[in-house]
């Protein structure tokens, strides 16, 4: 398994980014979960086979319609990244 922790900034809120992501983790099977940052950031937890987490990165840099992704940071971190929520299934967490 793979655990990345992931830091998206450009217009990646009000545009059905949190959505998305989650639709597209979910469809790749991957664990953890996607918020918004009162800073304007998304943040996200991607977890699963290495292959498929990078394939969701990549689809994390066009990301939807509407979006524009100026600055994708990732860190590799370990499971307790799930602590927030994720462990089960990919879910959308609350605004921190």
């Amino acid at each position: 398994m793979r655990y990345v922790h992931v830091m998206l900034r450009g217009r990646v809120q009000g545009v059905g980014y949190r959505a998305w992501c989650a639709r597209e983790a979910a469809g790749r099977g991957l664990l953890g979960f996607a918020r918004n940052r009162r800073s304007g950031a998304v943040e996200a937890v991607f977890a699963g086979p290495p292959d498929v987490v990078e394939a969701m990165l990549a689809a994390c840099r066009a990301g939807p319609s509407g979006a524009r992704v100026d600055e994708m940071l990732v860190h590799e971190v370990s499971d307790a990244a799930l602590a927030a929520g994720g462990r089960e299934r990919f879910i959308v967490l609350e605004t921190l």
